[in-house]
């Protein structure tokens, strides 16, 4: 097996030093993830006041109403989720390894989700989380205050058009894994 050369790179300084600049940029991308997590901690806070709200009637709520109340922790829990993998996997696919020390408690996926891999996670989310939308003005409806016809034609087209992108999201990245690498 051939060793892997390890001779002084033949680049004119300046270029070595534009190249080591361009390769530390990554770093302009951690206050973003800095702000994603502040976001799942808001989102926390909403869920906190929601799960309050929501079970102080919890004895006089209808069977309807207990529904739609699992449906809104739902849809928090899995945007909160979605900040999550955006939070891991975008950190250490474009800045640096997390290293958890190997704690036994480290996700599996963690590590081997992709950019790709991430898209995907993303619209199957994204789509989750507009079905749950559809899903509690449907049963808002059958208690007589859900939204008019219009809204409602508008929460069928955006999730359908949610549906629709996944599928070719998915597709694309089929047929790209299927191509010969360039």
């Amino acid at each position: 097996m051939a060793e892997p050369d390890r001779t002084p790179s033949r680049k004119p300084a300046a270029e070595r030093a534009l190249e080591l600049w361009i390769f530390r940029s990554r770093w302009l991308l951690a206050p973003f993830y800095i702000g994603l997590i502040v976001a799942l901690g808001a989102l926390l806070v909403v869920f906190a006041n929601e799960a309050v709200h929501e079970l102080s009637g919890v004895m006089s709520m209808k069977p309807e109403g207990a529904i739609l109340m699992a449906l809104s922790m739902i849809d928090l829990s899995l945007a909160a989720n979605l900040l999550l993998i955006v939070i891991f996997s975008g950190y250490e696919n474009f800045v640096s390894k997390i290293d958890t020390g190997g704690d036994e408690d480290r996700p599996d996926w963690m590590g081997a989700v992709d950019f790709s891999g991430l898209k995907l996670k993303l619209i199957a989310s994204i789509v989750a989380i507009s079905a749950i939308a559809l899903l509690k003005a449907f049963m808002k409806l059958t208690e007589g205050e859900g939204p008019d016809d219009r809204t409602l034609a508008w929460l069928v087209g955006v999730h359908v058009t949610f549906v629709v992108s996944g599928v070719l999201l998915a597709l694309m990245d089929w047929l790209s894994g299927k191509t010969e690498k360039h």
